[in-house]
């Protein structure tokens, strides 16, 4: 599995949204995974569910479901199937950045 996409990681440092996009187009994205899917963790404040995506593996924190590395048509494929209020890409830092998924899937189609 890879662990890791440089250019996102390096995009979420500066939140530059057009290195941002070219990331996620070019490179694996690391999402919780649980069962026959991908783990959504629900919003307290909401009550929505949110993406949670890592730029590494290693960046996911160990309390949640291991990640797996999605493509960028995985990814595609994910939004489309899933209602989520929003996507946080490495929630953990050190760099976070929330989305509306309308957003990430404009970015993955550009």
């Amino acid at each position: 599995m890879d662990t890791g996409n440089t250019a996102l990681a390096d995009a979420l440092q500066t939140q530059d949204m057009a290195a941002i996009a070219f990331g996620l187009r070019h490179g694996p994205t690391f999402a919780p995974h649980e069962g026959d899917g991908l783990w959504l963790h629900r919003d307290a404040a909401s009550g929505r569910d949110v993406l949670l995506l890592f730029s590494e593996a290693r960046r996911a924190p160990a309390s949640l479901p291991p990640v797996v590395a999605l493509s960028p048509d995985d990814l595609r494929a994910a939004l489309g199937e899933i209602d989520v209020a929003a996507v946080i890409l490495d929630v953990a830092g050190p760099h976070p950045m929330q989305a509306a998924p309308a957003d990430i899937i404009a970015a993955l189609d550009a």
